[in-house]
C-alpha cells in the first residue's frame, strides 16, 4: 500500500478513494468516518483499514478487529462504514414501469 501524506494536511492511498484531512491542532478527519476527529496515528490506521478492505489485504478478522479497535470499532463495523461511504449515491436505480 502506498499511503501518501500531501503537504502534512492530506493523506491519500493508491488503493482506496478514501482520504484523511488535517483539520488543525493535530486532528484529522477520515472520509469513511465523517463527524469524528482522530489523531494522526489513528488516521493512518483508518487509511490502512480502508486500503486493506479495498484490496482484501487483511490477514483474517483478528487483524482487522485489532486495527479497528484502535478506532473504537469492531472489524465488521469498519467494513460496514467503509462500504457505506463507498456507495455511489449519484447513480440512480432505474424506475419501475407502471403496471397496466
Amino acid at each position: 500500500m502506498a499511503l501518501e501524506v500531501v503537504s502534512a494536511s492530506l493523506m491519500t492511498s493508491d488503493e482506496t478513494r478514501h482520504i484523511a484531512r488535517c483539520v488543525g491542532n493535530g486532528s484529522w478527519v477520515v472520509s469513511w468516518l465523517p463527524g469524528r476527529t482522530l489523531s494522526a496515528p489513528q488516521a493512518v490506521t483508518a487509511m490502512t483499514i480502508a486500503s486493506a478492505v479495498a484490496t482484501g489485504g487483511a490477514d483474517g478478522a483478528g487483524e482487522l478487529d485489532a486495527a479497528a479497535a484502535e478506532l473504537g470499532l469492531t472489524g465488521r463495523e469498519a467494513v460496514f462504514l467503509i462500504a457505506v461511504e463507498n456507495h455511489d449515491y449519484g447513480t440512480q436505480r432505474p424506475r419501475a414501469r407502471p403496471r397496466r
